[in-house]
């Protein structure tokens, strides 16, 4: 019995083997298309409170290194500040549009040498064309035309989506107000 077993052994090595060998000399198809499966394009717009705008501000400092305050960003690129916000999403990069959701999240500036921050934030929709929410993380190296930041994550109409938003910002007046124009890629649809 022992004898037909050291016999099978070589067989079952040299099977495997080949298998193995096989399945890195064969030219695969990738699994996942390179190609998005949707694509969305929205504008948010950001209001920094500045201790005189409270009717119209969408966002506000809620953290300030202890040279800084909280009306003002601080020096050093913005150094330390943390800013919450909760920004209108249009169709298109006018502020008076009617909003399509609403852009909530924060940003932390995060580098002294270079005007950075890191964002975490979702889109949350609740209208006739989309609901649910698309949830978007990752750094945001500001002085950079465009910005490539991930989506991690989605729920309702956007369920378990995962894709890159690429940001730019379309137009800034001063420290106060900022839009960000957001083209967004899914390479997971569900």
């Amino acid at each position: 019995m022992s004898s037909k077993r050291q016999n099978l052994y070589p067989l079952f090595l040299t099977i495997f083997l080949l298998l193995v060998l096989g399945s890195f000399a064969s030219p695969r198809k990738s699994i996942r298309s390179r190609r998005p499966c949707k694509e969305l394009v929205f504008y948010f717009h950001d209001i920094i409170y500045n201790g005189k705008n409270f009717k119209n501000a969408t966002a506000a400092i809620v953290g300030a290194p202890a040279w800084g305050n909280h009306t003002i960003l601080a020096n050093n690129n913005h150094f330390g500040n943390i800013v919450v916000f909760d920004d209108p999403i249009t169709l298109d990069n006018n502020l008076h549009s009617p909003p399509v959701g609403r852009a909530q999240g924060f940003y932390i500036y995060d580098k002294k040498e270079i005007f950075t921050a890191w964002l975490g934030f979702s889109f949350v929709f609740n209208s006739t064309a989309h609901k649910g929410s698309i949830n978007f993380a990752g750094a945001d190296p500001l002085m950079n035309k465009t910005r490539d930041i991930s989506v991690i994550g989605g729920t309702g109409d956007f369920f378990m989506t995962r894709g890159v938003a690429t940001i730019m910002t379309d137009s800034f007046e001063g420290e106060v107000y900022f839009r960000l124009r957001v083209d967004i890629k899914f390479y997971e649809c569900w």
